[in-house]
């Protein structure tokens, strides 16, 4: 079992940056994938960007360059850089972690981005 709490999110313009943060309970390192997702108002949640325990990383064409996803195993927590921020880069962010058969979610943080 793992607890996963975001925070970072915020009121920011076109243009700017913001880094998400999600802080787990307890050592991530074992963790095989942790990622990030959002979900826009009347939209499907989905998949912005992810990390494997062995570094591989995956993100959504529409994040591509110009958002980060690193991991931090000494401090049980996972980032999320986002810089150039659009406004349709405006959703709930969630933090996700898959362990095997479990799957973990966090209550999200809100970023809005105005032009």
């Amino acid at each position: 079992q793992v607890q996963l709490a975001e925070s970072g999110g915020g009121l920011v313009h076109a243009g700017g940056s913001l880094r998400l943060s999600c802080a787990a309970s307890r050592s991530i390192f074992s963790i095989n994938v942790m990622a990030w997702y959002r979900q826009a108002p009347g939209k499907q949640r989905e998949l912005v960007a992810s990390r494997t325990r062995e570094g591989s990383t995956n993100y959504a064409d529409s994040v591509k360059g110009r958002f980060t996803i690193s991991r931090d195993s000494a401090e049980n927590t996972v980032y999320l850089q986002m810089n150039s921020l659009k406004p349709e880069d405006t959703a709930v962010y969630y933090c996700n972690a898959v362990n095997g058969w479990a799957v973990y979610w966090g209550q999200g943080t809100q970023v809005t981005v105005s032009s």
